[in-house]
Parts: structure tokens; C-alpha cells; sequence
């Protein structure tokens, strides 16, 4: 693609530009580097300023932590029942959070995240969202609990017009196969290689 938008090729698919142009997406961000979740949340950003309703449903940090994305979405979700600008905005999280790495995985854990899961299903069957941000979604995938060829045939399948972000380490090849743009952050540098523990405001 170049820099100003414009396509390199033409699929002979059947549909408009206008409507090739407005497909709801998949997106799949990837990778050792940090930056995976911060870009998705960037994307929900642009989404609530077009007036699409914001889901975020966190398989991962802990349901303790309150990562500066939390509050600023959430902050943002009560302008808009102030004001009506943007859109609504729901944050969920699932589970036991970093627990699930700490420790390994539980049988409960696993519970957690197939409810997590399920509730997405019916959230996109519903169409209650036009950005939904599963952050650390790749993790309950390749531990197993929650079965990719179920994510994938209920992604490919959703109905109207919503965008899904998924983020997290070894994303699962099918669901990079489904996926119309996956992006991996690969390191070149971070402040941790010469001894910088995280910051507030980098990592939180």
C-alpha cells in the first residue's frame, strides 16, 4: 500500500470501493515487543471518536491493576454520557490477571476465560460493539482453553459492522491466516536491556 491509501491491486471480489473500503476488520497484533496492546488501544481511540460503542475485555493484567488505558477509556465513556460526543466504552476484565503466567495455569483460570469468551460471543452476535480490543487474547488460545477454530469460524462470521483487535505473544497461525491485518512488534532496542526497570507513563 502506498502512503497516500491507495491499493496496490484490485480483488476481483464482487464489491464496491466503497464497500471493500468499510469491511469491518480483523486485527491481529503480535510479537515479542512491547507496543502490541497500547497500538490497539490507539485504534479504540479513532473508533470512539467515530461514534462506535468501545468493548475492552482483558485476558491478562490483573483485575488490581489499573493501566492508565483503563482509565482514560473509561473517562472518556463518561464524557460521552455527559455530553453524547464519542461513544460508550466497557472494560472488562477476566480472570486472575498476571496470575495465569506467575503461577501457570489453573483449571479456574481456564473457566474464567472461556466465560470471557462466551461473553464476547454473545456481545458479537448481539452487535453491542464497533471496536472490540481483546487484549492478551492470544494467551488463553495457545494454553489451550479457549479453541481457535471456534474464534476464528465466530470472527469470520460476525454480523454488521465490527472491528476486532486481538493482541498478545505467539498469536496461533490460523488465527493470523483469518486475520486482514496482523502487525508483529519485533525489538530493536528497550530501556530494560541497559537495566531500566518499567515507568509510569511508558509501561502504565
Amino acid at each position: 500500500m502506498s502512503p497516500q491509501g491507495q491499493v496496490e491491486t484490485v480483488p476481483a471480489d464482487g464489491l464496491t470501493t466503497r464497500q471493500r473500503r468499510n469491511r469491518p476488520l480483523l486485527i491481529v497484533h503480535t510479537g515479542d515487543m512491547k507496543g502490541k496492546s497500547t497500538a490497539a488501544f490507539g485504534l479504540a481511540l479513532r473508533a470512539w471518536n467515530q461514534g462506535w460503542p468501545v468493548g475492552v475485555f482483558q485476558f491478562v493484567k490483573s483485575a488490581k491493576w489499573k493501566v492508565g488505558e483503563e482509565n482514560a477509556m473509561l473517562a472518556l465513556g463518561r464524557l460521552h454520557e455527559l455530553t453524547g460526543e464519542g461513544a460508550p466504552v466497557d472494560w472488562f476484565k477476566m480472570g486472575q490477571g498476571w496470575s495465569w503466567l506467575q503461577r501457570g495455569p489453573t483449571d479456574d483460570h481456564a473457566e474464567a476465560a472461556r466465560e470471557g469468551w462466551e461473553q464476547i460471543k454473545s456481545d458479537l452476535a448481539a452487535q453491542t460493539y464497533g471496536c472490540y480490543v481483546l487484549d492478551e487474547f492470544t494467551y488463553p488460545i495457545d494454553w489451550g482453553w479457549v479453541d481457535v477454530e471456534d474464534v476464528v469460524e465466530t470472527l469470520r462470521n460476525r454480523p454488521g459492522h465490527q472491528h476486532v483487535i486481538i493482541t498478545g505473544r505467539r498469536a496461533h497461525p490460523a488465527l493470523i491466516e483469518a486475520a486482514d491485518l496482523v502487525t508483529e512488534m519485533t525489538k530493536i532496542k528497550h530501556p530494560m536491556d541497559a537495566g531500566q526497570k518499567g515507568q509510569r507513563g511508558i509501561e502504565w
